[in-house]
């Protein structure tokens, strides 16, 4: 018996010195992500420097068939930035930003950004856009 997986997308609309934005999409077989890195922060380098903290400015979704999608900065405990359900768009004044990375550093303080989708069934689907500024 061959194991499915979800069928996910991850694709980078934007990517410049100060800004980020990608879109992510999933149509599930029941088996969901958990803690999947959807940023690797150090990928993302700006001005031949590395970003040292990434800001989510907005967020545009679409959920179906999922309890929801949570979104969460990397570290030793992970802290969650963004839980999702149904549709939606939300714009940050002062940005959601990872609490704890660069210079006022934590243990473990990565700084990636992580999906997890909770409850997946057969069928559910996510369609994610956000924006992210960038530190550096």
């Amino acid at each position: 018996e061959t194991a499915m997986a979800d069928t996910v997308t991850n694709t980078t609309l934007k990517q410049d010195d100060k800004e980020l934005v990608l879109h992510l999409t999933c149509i599930s077989d029941g088996t969901g992500e958990s803690n999947v890195v959807k940023v690797d922060r150090s990928s993302f380098a700006a001005l031949y420097k590395d970003t040292k903290r990434l800001t989510i400015r907005s967020v545009r979704w679409a959920i179906q068939g999922f309890t929801y999608i949570k979104i969460s900065w990397d570290h030793t405990a992970d802290d969650t930035a963004l839980v999702l359900n149904g549709n939606g768009y939300d714009e940050f004044d002062v940005g959601l930003r990872d609490p704890n990375t660069s210079a006022d550093t934590v243990t473990g303080a990565i700084g990636d950004v992580l999906l997890t989708s909770v409850g997946a069934a057969s069928g559910a689907t996510y369609d994610i856009t956000i924006a992210f500024t960038k530190e550096i």
